[in-house]
């Protein structure tokens, strides 16, 4: 990979060595997946992660395939933000099912300066870190001051997708731009708290755009600590309810491309994963994937 710092550009030598990586014949491709894995990852580790909506619904952004934006009538009630004890419980209850690292996404553009809200989600992340679990938060974009106090609390880490590559980007969301995104990770980074970034498959995308995407995600520095494999959950009322399902192999593919293109992150099944069969759970498992988001209110 060609290294670049904390930018959206990517070498078009990379964007052609990585799809050619992702064509290979996909049992060629899977063991290279698994030759990778057991060279950096421990071979028979699976980080269970669970993910709690702190705060649903009535959220500006315009993403098409989310059904807490605003602009949709997807049938998603406004919430106000969880209380910090109740957040804690369900926090417990993670703990319990095997959960080590506890995430808690707001439906935010970003926190707002100096609000009591923000200053509650401080305190359900020293409570988390309390518990022993990691941390992990995804509330948007953020400022430097407002990671730095992320950091103080103790945020483990970050989720903040980039969802497609560049040039798709338009087409899913236009109410904040990709290097809106690129800073709010490179402020995560630059304060100590690992990054959480992955992307969306199944939005109408070409195979190109999905090879950018892992591209610019190998080319971050450092590279991500865990990088989620999402295939689109069609919901009804978004712009992209009728997008068919994503093949299985498709989801195969995108581990074992990722597994080799940033062999020390963890490659966490997202969405969709629920709607794989047990045999498809493992093929992407055998193809590098080590990590999954479990929970009962998610995003």
């Amino acid at each position: 990979m060609c290294g670049r710092d904390w930018s959206s550009d990517v070498c078009s030598s990379d964007l052609e060595e990585a799809r050619a990586l992702h064509d290979l014949p996909l049992t060629d491709l899977v063991f290279r997946a698994q030759e990778v894995h057991r060279a950096t990852q421990p071979r028979d580790a699976v980080q269970l992660c669970s993910l709690l909506s702190i705060k649903t619904g009535a959220c500006h952004e315009d993403c098409s395939y989310c059904p807490q934006s605003s602009k949709y009538d997807t049938g998603v009630e406004a919430e106000r933000l969880m209380d910090v004890d109740d957040v804690l419980s369900k926090a417990r209850e993670a703990q319990s099912a095997g959960a080590s690292r506890f995430c808690m996404g707001a439906a935010w553009r970003s926190p707002k300066k100096g609000s009591r809200q923000f200053q509650q989600v401080l305190e359900m992340v020293r409570g988390v870190r309390e518990l022993g679990l990691e941390a992990c938060a995804t509330l948007g974009m953020l400022d430097d001051e407002q990671t730095q106090e992320l950091k103080d609390a103790g945020l483990t880490a970050y989720n903040h997708i980039l969802d497609t590559s560049e040039e798709y980007y338009g087409e899913i969301i236009t109410t904040r731009t990709y290097q809106d995104r690129l800073e709010t990770i490179a402020r995560v980074a630059k304060a100590g708290i690992s990054v959480c970034a992955g992307g969306i498959i199944g939005m109408g995308e070409t195979i190109d755009d999905r090879v950018a995407m892992l591209v610019t995600l190998a080319n971050l520095t450092p590279q991500p600590e865990s990088v989620p494999v999402n295939a689109l959950v069609a919901v009804s009322g978004t712009p992209l309810s009728e997008q068919a399902p994503v093949d299985s192999l498709e989801l195969v593919r995108m581990c074992a491309t990722a597994r080799i293109m940033m062999p020390n992150a963890r490659v966490r099944l997202s969405a969709g994963r629920a709607s794989l069969s047990r045999e498809s759970q493992l093929l992407c498992f055998m193809a590098g994937a080590n990590s999954i988001f479990f929970g009962d209110k998610l995003l």
